[in-house]
């Protein structure tokens, strides 16, 4: 199994290109199975998860077409994807088990076949991400939900979903996706209240309208979709990812170093996230490329931070900001407020000598003076990323283990660092 070796205590400096966001692309993708026209894709990232959805969408009889590789680190590929006709509508465990975005396959093959059997997701190793809210959006849209033998087996009678109001208990942005594509196909009006508001859905929303649909309230609690008979074709350029964003921000702290994210309208998609960065020292300057991002002081400030729902602090950066806050002036408490068990990267930052101690769901984090090489194990996507960022202040030589948790979602992550300055290689596992 490959790994990541890491030298730390090199300045990084350069320019850093911000990729296409993966979870603005994973339902962007999916969308191509409501129309028989091609949706073509620009800026998606080359990540795995992005290859196990095109593998899944393919065995639903969507044909995709490589139009531009991307192997410049400054842009991502175009790809694609036309689905004349829907071959099956059964998205198998076997593919599903490796990504639990693939179940947003299930809104767009039930809305416009009128049925969908899905492989229920499984567990997750940051907590529990129950999919009862989509179903249950599902039945105010007329539609029976049948699970047996690990499967959702859902119907629309008459072969098409109706309108209706779907109030959500809680924010999820998978059921927001999953009911927002499958509104645009239904007979009638749909109002989504209490839905998620990440710019992810925004993303998806207006990818829906230049394919025809009728989305309004588009970044509200309020979305109102009026079905249309038949999306057509459109080209769309996939947002940029707003966590690797705040992920090499946090790098150019960490290193005393000064990075210019290459990406538009950084500034705005990082809102929740430019705030936390602020208040811990952070300065961020546009440019005409991006955002200049450097630390303003000498050592980070150590702050307090609860994760929470767009536009709040993103549980997705929770773990990049503890590492960053290992070596912060003082004290910082973490709370999270989204995942039950996402402080597994925890044990790894204290085995680099981090000073965290963790209650329930609170983790207070007391700055040392330098965390110290080891050999640790990631845990999950964000929790590798914390290692790594980790790896880049620490003395003498970190090995990041299980990295394939990164190739889910950090595009040329070597490659892109390296390019900036850090001393990092990736090994194969075959030699280790």
């Amino acid at each position: 199994m490959d790994r990541i070796a890491i030298t730390g205590g090199f300045r990084l400096e350069g320019q850093l290109p911000i990729s296409g966001a993966k979870n603005a692309a994973l339902p962007l993708m999916c969308a191509s199975l409501l129309t028989n026209g091609c949706l073509r894709l620009s800026n998606l990232p080359h990540l795995a998860d992005i290859k196990t959805l095109k593998e899944l969408l393919e065995g639903h009889g969507v044909a995709t077409n490589v139009e531009d590789e991307g192997k410049d680190l400054s842009k991502g590929q175009t790809v694609s994807f036309t689905t004349e006709v829907i071959t099956s509508t059964t998205a198998p465990y076997d593919i599903v088990r490796k990504m639990r975005a693939s179940i947003l396959v299930l809104g767009p093959l039930l809305a416009r076949e009128g049925e969908a059997t899905v492989s229920l997701p499984g567990g997750c190793a940051i907590g529990n991400r129950p999919i009862d809210l989509h179903l249950k959006g599902f039945e105010e849209m007329g539609a029976t939900i049948e699970l047996a033998e690990g499967y959702v087996r859902a119907v629309a009678p008459g072969g098409r979903l109706k309108g209706g109001l779907v109030e959500f208990p809680t924010v999820s942005v998978g059921a927001t996706e999953n009911i927002l594509m499958a509104a645009t196909l239904a007979s009638g009006t749909t109002t989504i209240e209490n839905a998620a508001r990440e710019p992810e859905i925004s993303d998806l929303a207006n990818c829906l309208n230049a394919m025809g649909a009728k989305i309004s309230g588009i970044g509200t609690r309020t979305l109102i979709v009026v079905g249309v008979d038949q999306l057509h074709s459109a080209d769309y350029s996939v947002m940029p990812d707003r966590i690797e964003a705040g992920s090499y921000a946090v790098a150019a702290a960490m290193t005393r170093g000064e990075l210019e994210l290459i990406g538009n309208d950084l500034l705005d998609v990082l809102t929740g996230t430019v705030g936390v960065l602020k208040s811990a020292g952070l300065e961020f300057t546009q440019t005409d490329n991006g955002l200049l991002v450097k630390l303003g002081s000498d050592k980070v400030n150590g702050i307090n931070v609860t994760t929470q729902p767009y536009p709040g602090f993103p549980t997705d950066m929770q773990a990049q900001v503890m590492a960053m806050m290992t070596l912060c002036d003082g004290a910082s408490v973490i709370n999270e407020t989204i995942f039950e068990n996402r402080f597994m990267h925890v044990p790894e930052l204290t085995r680099m000598g981090a000073d965290i101690t963790v209650h329930g769901s609170t983790a207070t984090v007391r700055g040392v003076d330098q965390l110290l090489g080891a050999p640790v194990m990631a845990t999950d996507l964000r929790a590798s990323m914390s290692l790594i960022l980790a790896g880049l202040v620490a003395d003498r030589q970190t090995f990041v283990n299980r990295i394939y948790h990164l190739d889910r979602g950090y595009e040329r992550l070597v490659e892109k660092l390296s390019t900036c300055g850090a001393q990092i290689v990736r090994e194969d596992g075959k030699g280790i």
